[in-house]
């Protein structure tokens, strides 16, 4: 009988911790060094923040023998992606006396704020607390964000959708009160006196990340399969009765190793709408119970559902809810893009969708857009409500206040923000270069070149307005869910990417590596000639994902076994 394999080394940091506290509290302190210990910066992720440090700078202060320049980087959670103009207001002004004057819209419906040093992390959770917001569990092994779709076009439906999020994401929450403890100076607990508990997590939380969505079709925005549980609304006369349950999807791999693959949700069964945050909590605790927690590369929920089967998962489900998942009903997803410009609903109000490129919120010499967002909040009667695809959408805008937030946007040269191609508005990038410390090429700040770059193929081809999905990441975590999209560049190496092509383009399929190391130089050339083809020969209604593996440039990929096999590489094709 073989040896059981010894637990990751985070399972030890987390059991150490005193129910995420390790020394965290005294890091904060020494202000001797601009970082934290190994085992705090394992642990201050569960409090939404990593540790990080800028890379342009990384030779010079080598040169000059100076410590690297750490920073934080801090996660809000926004539950469901709608905030107030007040909560707004407050995001914007944290950014400017604590971050880089940024505001990251992250592809999760989080505020993310970078450049923040130590000795302002406190002040900064302090301002975020007093916001009405926080960031504990935006990282780490628990429940993250959740996810809902904007959907500003079915407003009474996206309500309930809404507070379905909101209360999943409350009912997940860790109850441990570290956070308020060295965050907020909250009373401590003795813990010498009463044990403290986590009735949901236990001592030493989940194996890894947890990501959860709602979608309400034909809109899948949130990209419902590529996440660990998905809820897909059933809508009858216009009132949402239950969900459809996704479980097994993630995106993340790792080069070289084909025992990791990104991976689809399956679709397990339906419940009604007042059981989904019993299933969401219920669903966890079968991944708390049975995930990896000695190879962090396979303790993500994909592999749980991937080594057992779909149906062992819904039977251990079905046991620890003490009630059985009735059948899937019938939906349809088309899409999972943004609806950009102005939208009418049923109750007049509207709605316009801004598209930001990168989820970066900044002030440029042509759209000094982060100012006149700033604006907009202070006389905004609605919400904000931040999309899947780092894009905002400046919502419940009343009639009344209508000519006034077009008068802002105009202004601040908001107004034609969609006025681009269809390529670009479809576009995702993770942050890559220069903070995240797993980035392996650029992303964000390298996407809008390319795009640029394709410009002139796309207008000469006749596709402006032919929505493609194109997402770019540093490395190959996924963040920017590139291995759904209908084109995706993963980083290799510095200034080298892996093409994908073949994504879904309503995030229904994986795509398929068609180059490997393609230089930075040679993407235009590499892509252009597949552009052209598609232009020319494409079915009507035929997406760029289906017409490449019709034309054989790319086999579909249904599931994450198959990701890295059943592609010969004579079936490689070249464009015409």
């Amino acid at each position: 009988m073989s040896e059981p394999k010894p637990l990751s080394a985070n399972e030890g940091i987390k059991t150490r911790s005193n129910y995420l506290r390790g020394t965290i509290a005294e890091g904060l302190s020494d202000l001797s060094t601009g970082s934290l210990s190994e085992d705090d910066q394992q642990l201050i992720k569960f409090h939404g923040s990593y540790q990080q440090d800028d890379r342009d700078l990384r030779p010079d202060r080598r040169k000059h023998r100076l410590e690297k320049a750490y920073s934080f980087m801090l996660r809000i959670r926004v539950p469901g992606g709608v905030a107030t103009p007040g909560q707004w207001l407050a995001t914007d002004a944290i950014a400017d006396t604590y971050a880089n004057g940024t505001i990251k819209l992250t592809t999760r419906q989080a505020f993310q704020l970078h450049g923040i040093i130590k000795s302002n992390l406190k002040r900064t959770m302090k301002a975020i607390n007093a916001a009405a917001m926080d960031t504990i569990a935006a990282c780490g092994d628990v429940n993250r964000n959740v996810m809902c779709n904007p959907n500003p076009h079915l407003s009474s439906v996206h309500a309930a959708a809404l507070k379905t999020a909101q209360d999943i994401s409350a009912h997940l929450t860790p109850s441990t009160r570290a956070y308020h403890e060295i965050w907020l100076d909250g009373e401590k607990v003795e813990t010498s006196e009463k044990e403290e508990v986590e009735p949901i997590y236990g001592k030493t939380y989940l194996p890894r990340k947890f990501k959860i969505t709602i979608a309400i079709p034909p809109s899948n925005d949130v990209d419902v399969f590529a996440n660990c549980l998905s809820f897909i609304a059933i809508v009858e006369n216009d009132e949402l009765v239950g969900y459809n349950v996704a479980v097994g999807g993630g995106m993340g791999m790792t080069h070289g190793n084909e025992a990791t693959f990104p991976r689809l949700a399956d679709v397990i069964g339906y419940c009604a709408a007042g059981r989904a945050v019993d299933v969401a909590e219920k669903v966890l605790m079968v991944q708390r119970d049975y995930g990896d927690r000695t190879d962090r590369k396979h303790s993500r929920l994909k592999y749980t559902v991937n080594d057992h089967g779909p149906d062992w998962f819904l039977a251990q489900l079905n046991k620890y809810l003490g009630y059985n998942l009735e059948p899937a009903k019938p939906y349809v997803f088309t899409d999972n893009g943004d609806r950009f410009g102005w939208v009418e609903d049923e109750v007049g109000n509207f709605h316009y969708t801004l598209f930001v490129e990168g989820g970066r919120v900044l002030d440029s010499a042509s759209s000094p857009m982060r100012t006149g967002l700033r604006e907009i909040a202070k006389i905004h009667d609605g919400d904000f409500r931040l999309t899947a695809n780092q894009n905002l959408i400046i919502a419940n805008i009343s009639a009344k206040k209508r000519s006034e937030v077009e008068a802002l946007l105009e202004k601040h040269g908001m107004a034609l923000s969609h006025e681009r191609n269809a390529l670009r508005l479809s576009s995702i990038a993770c942050v890559a270069l220069p903070t995240c410390a797993l980035a392996l090429a650029e992303a964000e700040r390298y996407l809008p070149d390319v795009l640029t770059e394709l410009e002139e193929t796309i207008e000469e081809a006749g596709l402006r307005h032919d929505s493609i999905t194109i997402r770019m990441t540093g490395c190959p975590n996924g963040c920017g869910r590139p291995f759904i999209s209908e084109i995706g560049f993963v980083g290799r190496g510095p200034d080298r990417y892996n093409l994908y092509l073949g994504g879904g383009h309503a995030g229904q399929r994986l795509s398929k590596l068609y180059r490997q190391d393609v230089a930075s130089s040679d993407i235009r050339d590499t892509l252009a000639p597949v552009l052209q083809h598609y232009a020319k020969e494409r079915n009507d209604g035929e997406h760029f994902g289906d017409f490449v593996i019709r034309t054989g440039y790319v086999a579909a990929t249904l599931q994450g076994n198959d990701f890295h096999h059943n592609l010969k590489p004579e079936a490689v094709r070249d464009a015409p």
